[in-house]
């Protein structure tokens, strides 16, 4: 059972997802906030797997309220659900450790895979949302990379590269002509080494360190 918590400053936004994640088997709605600060005390007295975060909230945005709640790898994983298709959105959220961004008028049945793509551990971004990532990260100087990049092996790093341009894993398994579990246990590798909690952390460093540049392919 996946455990949400809701947390949007208009009750009827908050009414409308219980209502559709009401009758998913699978999910369950364990609480509601209005607001961030409610919502990290929320997070923190329930436990929720995955928190659905409004971004534009009084008091404690979205952002910060995420970076409140994303402490570790125990953590919840916060899906950020906004009506702005924002580069500075974006960018904030994945630094502050969003694990997904969807628009609020996604279909209801990518916001339900979403939920589950989170609650395991993956990450998701709507479409539109990852064009607007790599712009964002093209107008930024590369930093220092971390010296714990010397660590990954040359398989590692293109797989490192492969992520950080959107791909999945079976994606990456046919470019590298490989099996998935190949894959994911090249990823497992990369986040370890790196001590990373999870995929977007990977696109972010990536990005940021300059070992990915904005249009390669």
């Amino acid at each position: 059972m996946i455990r949400v918590l809701l947390a949007d400053d208009q009750a009827l936004v908050r009414t409308g997802f219980r209502l559709i994640l009401g009758g998913e088997p699978g999910i369950e709605v364990v609480g509601e906030a209005g607001d961030g600060a409610e919502a990290v005390r929320l997070a923190a007295e329930l436990h929720p797997d995955v928190v659905l975060m409004d971004v534009r909230m009084p008091e404690v945005d979205g952002i910060e309220a995420t970076r409140r709640i994303v402490v570790d790898e125990t953590s919840p994983r916060v899906l950020v659900l906004t009506t702005f298709d924002l580069d500075d959105i974006v960018y904030d959220a994945l630094r502050a450790g969003a694990s997904g961004f969807l628009l609020k008028d996604a279909p209801e049945e990518r916001l339900l895979t979403a939920i589950q793509v989170v609650a395991e551990g993956g990450s998701l971004f709507a479409p539109s949302v990852t064009r607007r990532l790599i712009d964002e990260f093209s107008r930024r100087a590369p930093t220092s990379p971390p010296p714990a990049l010397d660590e990954l092996t040359a398989r590692e790093l293109e797989v490192l590269r492969l992520l950080a341009q959107g791909l999945s894993n079976a994606e990456i398994a046919a470019r590298l002509v490989v099996s998935e579990h190949t894959v994911k246990t090249h990823v497992a590798r990369i986040l370890q080494k790196l001590d990373l909690r999870d995929r977007t952390q990977a696109v972010v460093l990536a990005y940021e360190s300059g070992v990915v540049r904005p249009g390669t392919q």
